[in-house]
């Protein structure tokens, strides 16, 4: 069985040269056409000022950020959310917002990945603002299933080759949909994967990698509207392996999870 690998970057500062390529097999997105996506940051006990990008989340509401619990769980410091951000490395509109609290689906397993639920809240400190560069995400309907074939978007700012560097620039790349039976039959992923999971791409050539976990698959509805359908969760080793998607937490089977999490939690 090929080892599979969460999707977060290293938490460790990147000083080198970004170099000139693509989220894998993908391209950069054009400035802020994305802009529910958040860039979840993080900073050591012993230097509070300093974030760093780490996963990425989809912006819910003005108080609420979606993202992935194996971003977080087991990490000691700070965490931050930046939205309306592009450049990692340029200063433009985008602004910070703190973190207050942090909910992990209850039944998230960081040592059975497998097993899915790999889904949180992250609650704001002050609530975020609509700009031209910042908006809510749109999610996917209750229970919705999308066909194999249909075409949705990973971004992220992570890795754009396989144990190469992050990117600077948020990327984009199409990743069909796998559907699960393809997904979950041996010479695939197998028993890796539920039915509370989404698969996408598998081509070998591009897919998610170190430094997109927690971020949105995006997926256009019939009326031209896009939702977030899946949470990136896990990939092969090397991100990008034939008969190996990217795999997403499955929104639509967590709905009213979220809504419940986040009414107990302070309201929307």
């Amino acid at each position: 069985m090929i080892q599979y690998l969460l999707l977060t970057l290293c938490l460790r500062a990147v000083t080198a040269t970004p170099i000139d390529s693509r989220v894998v097999g993908g391209e950069e997105a054009s400035p802020h056409s994305w802009p529910w996506q958040a860039s979840l940051q993080f900073a050591y006990d012993f230097d509070p000022d300093f974030f760093q990008h780490m996963c990425a989340g989809s912006l819910l509401s003005p108080n609420w950020v979606l993202t992935a619990s194996h971003c977080i769980v087991d990490v000691p410091g700070r965490f931050a959310v930046v939205l309306g951000e592009h450049d990692l490395y340029k200063k433009g509109n985008e602004y910070l917002r703190h973190v207050k609290t942090i909910i992990t689906h209850p039944e998230f397993n960081p040592f059975a990945l497998q097993n899915g639920n790999d889904i949180a809240l992250l609650r704001l400190a002050e609530p975020a603002y609509a700009t031209p560069d910042v908006k809510i995400a749109n999610l996917a309907e209750p229970g919705s299933i999308l066909p194999k074939g249909y075409p949705c978007y990973v971004t992220g700012w992570g890795l754009t080759q396989p144990f190469g560097l992050p990117s600077p620039t948020l990327q984009e790349a199409n990743l069909p949909i796998v559907d699960y039976a393809t997904c979950a039959s041996p010479s695939w992923w197998g028993g890796s994967v539920t039915q509370n999971m989404i698969c996408a791409g598998g081509d070998g050539m591009s897919g998610g990698c170190q430094g997109d976990s927690g971020g949105p698959l995006n997926c256009m509805d019939d009326n031209g509207v896009w939702r977030v359908h899946g949470i990136v969760s896990f990939g092969p080793g090397s991100c990008i392996v034939p008969h190996y998607p990217t795999v997403f937490t499955r929104v639509s089977a967590y709905n009213d999870w979220i809504a419940k999490t986040m009414q107990e939690n302070g309201g929307v």
